[in-house]
């Protein structure tokens, strides 16, 4: 057990819920790429699909209800190549104010729309690698007075998913380092997750992380 991952409630041991749980995703897609120096979601891949379509593809498999958040100025030509099946796309006014600015645009319009999920799943469009699996076994531990993240090999990653119980805190957030002091200021929320996945921390910032697992 990876004691590095924190002392919050671990629930690799724990029951999951036997019913279908009603989990919505967020897909963050809203940065600039300032270090990577070009906009990396039209980046392909080695299988020749790019890197949002990768991401996304994993989405639709796991979610069928998601938002894609965006930047109010992205193109709808580049909403073309987001992937297969219906989603809907949340432009983020907020996006310069970095990913804290988007998080709050998109818990801001869950709760004026009347989103009905018991929570949210947060994933980032740049972890290409990260599993449908992952996110399903995820799933099974949320709740609505719960924060739902996984660990591997003693490393914190995401998606975090969190209950709606949170989701006002969240829709208060106007930049800085995205949802951060939310989970901080609720570790007796905070639900860990042991699974065997790396693509839970690994990420595309750089042209050189391109060259990834395989």
């Amino acid at each position: 057990m990876c004691s590095a991952c924190g002392a919050a409630s671990r629930a690799m041991n724990s029951e999951p819920q036997s019913e279908q749980i009603a989990v919505m995703a967020l897909v963050m897609a809203a940065g600039v790429s300032r270090r990577f120096g070009e906009d990396k979601r039209r980046v392909r891949l080695k299988d020749g699909r790019t890197l949002l379509e990768t991401t996304l593809t994993m989405v639709a498999r796991v979610y069928p209800h998601w938002w894609l958040v965006t930047r109010p100025e992205d193109d709808l030509a580049l909403g073309a190549a987001f992937g297969p099946g219906t989603h809907r796309r949340l432009a983020a006014d907020h996006a310069r104010n970095g990913l804290g600015g988007s998080l709050g645009d998109a818990f801001r319009h869950l709760l004026v729309q009347g989103e009905t999920a018991i929570a949210a799943a947060v994933i980032l469009a740049d972890m290409p690698w990260l599993q449908a699996t992952t996110c399903g076994q995820l799933n099974h531990h949320a709740r609505a007075e719960r924060i739902v993240l996984p660990c591997h090999e003693g490393r914190r990653g995401h998606p975090v998913l969190f209950g709606r119980d949170f989701w006002p805190m969240l829709a208060e957030l106007q930049g800085g380092e995205g949802a951060r002091n939310v989970v901080q200021a609720n570790q007796q929320a905070v639900s860990v997750v042991d699974v065997g996945d790396d693509g839970i921390w690994r990420d595309i910032d750089t042209p050189q992380d391109l060259h990834g697992p395989p």
